[in-house]
């Protein structure tokens, strides 16, 4: 099954039409080697060999942002198969559609020298046409978003036929009838983080302005959030679950925890761990009983009509 990625093409996409004149998408990063049989097939033996690299070379920066980096460079040279499909914005509010066309090439010299050849299609996807969920997936931080989940729509919007759009209706919140269709809960969450408790101690993890904490990547799969304190001394996973929660979120939470406790925290940095879900049960509450450094929330919907 292919899937689905949108890719940008330098910083504002400022390189997004040399790709698309030369069928190509690339990354930085790196820029001076040559990955050619540098690749392995899982990105963990990429990073545990090229992070202390990029570290090297930016050592005013945070593991965490030698994590992300080479992990979207691993992405773009080698996760990317043959086939998958890669949405990428031209800068003026729409996206070239293309297919993954061969293997890593490298341009030592040029801009993004870490190349992959693409087939770009005709037509384009106007961002105004898409659904709330996949604006704000499609427009998170980072060289690239597996959008994979939107399939569906995508390629609706491919052939021409719009998804209807939702409509806001609470003027403190982004869109709470998103909360009625269960996969929206992520990007609901970080679209409206500064209005929760948690946004009041913790900040979604930025570099350079940007915010990256979403979605992280890790040994045993990819942290919903992750969050840093105001004061920058603890790091928080936060893991969602759509609905009840069951005692298995606990281990999952602690094995994020783990990772970024040896990986990523610096010094000194404590990691907290947070469960949001609808509901608990009694398993959970007893797991959590064990381990203070998770603390479980709950969230609720409300809703709200004004009259015109």
């Amino acid at each position: 099954m292919k899937s689905y990625y949108r890719v940008m093409l330098g910083q504002g996409s400022i390189h997004a039409a040399k790709c698309f004149a030369e069928n190509w998408i690339g990354a930085g990063f790196l820029y001076d080697i040559d990955l050619t049989g540098k690749l392995p097939e899982e990105w963990r033996a990429f990073n545990k060999e090229f992070i202390p690299v990029w570290l090297k070379a930016h050592p005013d920066k945070t593991k965490i942002a030698a994590g992300l980096s080479c992990g979207n460079l691993w992405t773009v040279t080698k996760g990317l198969k043959d086939g998958d499909i890669v949405l990428c914005p031209d800068g003026e509010g729409r996206y070239r559609i293309g297919e993954v066309a061969g293997a890593y090439k490298y341009a030592g010299g040029d801009v993004l020298p870490h190349r992959r050849p693409v087939k770009w299609f005709s037509q384009t996807i106007d961002r105004a046409d898409m659904s709330e969920a996949l604006r704000n997936s499609t427009g998170s931080i980072g060289t690239v978003s597996n959008i994979t989940d939107y399939h569906e729509e995508i390629e609706r919007l491919i052939a021409g036929n719009h998804p209807p759009v939702l409509i806001s209706t609470d003027e403190t919140v982004e869109d709470p009838a998103a909360f009625a269709m269960e996969k929206h809960l992520e990007d609901f969450l970080v679209q409206n983080w500064s209005h929760t408790d948690l946004g009041k101690e913790y900040d979604i993890y930025e570099e350079d302005g940007e915010r990256v904490g979403q979605q992280y990547s890790t040994d045993t799969g990819p942290i919903d959030i992750l969050a840093v304190s105001k004061d920058k001394k603890r790091l928080l996973v936060v893991e969602l679950k759509k609905g009840r929660a069951s005692d298995a979120v606990v281990g999952q939470a602690m094995r994020y925890m783990g990772y970024v406790k040896e990986e990523l925290a610096d010094e000194g940095q404590a990691v907290q761990g947070a469960i949001i879900a609808l509901e608990d049960d009694q398993r959970i509450r007893r797991a959590l009983v064990m381990t203070p450094s998770i603390t479980f929330y709950r969230y609720q919907v409300s809703f709200k009509l004004v009259k015109a």
